[in-house]
């Protein structure tokens, strides 16, 4: 396979994950917030790092999966979404954390993991965009 068609594959592996997740995200209470969070991501990481933005995202999100109603669900999502497609990518080994992970990365794969993260949140922006419609009317700010 050529390193084109390698690139191609990938990058459409990202966009297929990141529609699904995307959809995922607009099926939530607090969906707005998570289409908020998804376009913030990538400034907060080329002003910061990754290391430091996952571990200020881990320390927003709520603790369980199953409190969909919190404000932190969204960024709960974002952890657990990104950790995914790490772990489907054989970057992030299963039962590893993270923001433990990541600080713990030589220079050369923090970078190609930040990149990688960027390019799938680049995808992640556009499906929010596109499946999240901005505030409703009846919808109150919380």
């Amino acid at each position: 396979m050529s390193e084109l068609s390698t690139m191609k594959g990938l990058e459409q592996g990202r966009a297929k994950f990141a529609y699904e997740k995307a959809l995922v995200g607009s099926g939530i209470k607090k969906k707005k917030e998570y289409k908020a969070y998804v376009r913030k991501i990538p400034t907060l990481i080329k002003a910061n790092g990754l290391g430091e933005t996952f571990a200020f995202v881990k320390a927003k999100k709520v603790k369980r999966a199953e409190e969909t109603d919190k404000p932190g669900y969204a960024y709960y999502l974002i952890y657990d979404q990104t950790s995914q497609w790490l772990k489907e990518n054989g970057l992030l080994e299963p039962n590893t954390d993270l923001v433990k992970w990541v600080v713990s990365l030589d220079s050369p794969t923090y970078r190609a993991v930040t990149n990688e993260v960027l390019s799938l949140f680049k995808w992640l922006s556009r499906f929010s965009e596109g499946l999240i419609e901005g505030e409703l009317e009846n919808e109150k700010q919380e």
